[in-house]
């Protein structure tokens, strides 16, 4: 069951780089709004706080 909770966290960890990728190399300001908001919650699941 450890590690479920591992290929999550490490999911979660995978998506959120690419995410800070795209808001750096994305040159519309309303993708980088859209994407931050989406970085948000999963910056916390990536911290472990629900």
């Amino acid at each position: 069951m450890i590690w479920l909770t591992w290929s999550y966290w490490l999911i979660c960890l995978g998506l959120l780089a690419a995410l800070l990728l795209e808001v750096f190399r994305e040159k519309n300001v309303w993708k980088q709004i859209s994407a931050a908001m989406v970085i948000i919650p999963l910056a916390l699941r990536v911290l472990l706080w629900k």
